[in-house]
């Protein structure tokens, strides 16, 4: 099932709108980070920045096969090995990957979609303990040029608080704006037992709770 008002402009108009790598430093990406997942790829815009930026493998996701092709191409052009696509509906299936696998995670223009903490949930789950969670969406601004409607497109703080209720814990800066369009803030995974502050965690009734799984000896195909 695809996110309500998910549809992509053209691929020169998207590429105006980011510098993919300067945005990746900013929320904390660096070579240190491990294997990276990027939710919704969309064109590789991120995931083929971060391919160059890391040793580890970038798991592209994204339920267009059309997305998927433009993000395989793109990584063959430029020679990058450590790309991994992985044709997947998000919200329905997950992503597919091991528990515990990856170091760094990308929720980038997503948030918007009808079950935010599905995929909050999902991307806690493959992150390591410490792990970074990333996440960028449209400024709360009717003069963007693009992005989902402003009745359901989040404000920082409800991203934010999303991220906290399911164990996330908001790093410096803190909230940050990434000119010219959207905001942007990093989080660390804390354990899945606990909230921000230590305490016991409590799912939100939005999130359909999952048995954990076995760390896989691998990160790929759950187990």
């Amino acid at each position: 099932m695809k996110t309500r008002e998910s549809g992509m402009p053209e691929e020169f108009v998207w590429n105006g709108f980011f510098d993919p790598e300067e945005v990746l430093r900013t929320l904390g990406l660096d070579a240190s980070s491990g294997n990276v997942v990027d939710f919704a790829c969309g064109y590789g815009t991120f995931a083929i920045a971060a391919a160059r930026m890391v040793p580890g493998t970038v798991h592209a996701i994204d339920i267009d096969p059309e997305m998927i092709a433009a993000t395989r191409r793109k990584a063959n052009a430029a020679g990058l090995t450590n790309v991994t696509t992985w044709l997947r509906d998000l919200i329905a299936d997950g992503s597919g990957l091991g528990t515990g696998g990856a170091g760094f995670a990308m929720l980038f223009n997503i948030l918007h979609a009808e079950r935010p903490h599905a995929l909050l949930e999902e991307a806690h789950r493959v992150l390591l303990p410490g792990g970074t969670l990333a996440i960028l969406h449209w400024k709360h601004d009717p003069t963007t040029p693009r992005g989902p409607s402003l009745e359901i497109r989040p404000r920082p703080e409800q991203c934010l608080a999303w991220a906290e209720e399911t164990g996330f814990r908001l790093l410096d800066p803190g909230i940050v704006v990434l000119p010219p369009y959207h905001y942007g803030m990093t989080l660390e995974r804390t354990p899945v037992d606990s909230d921000v502050e230590g305490r016991p965690r409590v799912l939100p009734k939005a999130t359909s709770a999952r048995e954990p799984r076995r760390l896989a000896p691998e990160f790929g195909t759950q187990r």
